[in-house]
């Protein structure tokens, strides 16, 4: 019996070398993914910070002066109006920041379609 000829050796080392590159480039490409993915959330996070630290200033300081001022003619209604207020300023941020997650910049959309193209070539 003959061993594996000189022809299968070359074939499979070939092959480990096409894998190994192939898998080198899959982690390259979700590295740079995952960088922009990351600047991306940073990004988010500090409108989030922004938003947080923005109300909080503006119910600390808007809410004492204006309740203080109107008080005398409005009474208490002062109170429903700067609650609204702030509850449409709460709710646009929250839009804002949703919007920022629906626009897709925390996915790796490149990554996954090399990687199913991958799955479906070697099955």
């Amino acid at each position: 019996m003959h061993g594996p000829g000189p022809g299968l050796i070359v074939g499979v080392t070939g092959l480990a070398k096409n894998v190994f590159g192939l898998v080198l480039s899959r982690m390259e490409l979700a590295a740079l993914e995952l960088s922009e993915a990351r600047n991306h959330a940073m990004a988010l996070m500090a409108v989030a910070a922004l938003a947080i630290l923005s109300a909080w200033f503006a119910l600390a300081y808007g809410t004492v002066m204006i309740v203080a001022l109107a008080w005398e003619s409005m009474g208490w209604r002062i109170l429903m109006i700067m609650f609204l207020v702030f509850l449409v300023l709460t709710v646009g941020l929250l839009l804002k920041a949703v919007s920022m997650l629906k626009e897709g910049k925390l996915r790796l959309p490149e990554t996954m379609n090399e990687l199913k193209n991958d799955r479906e070539m070697l099955l």
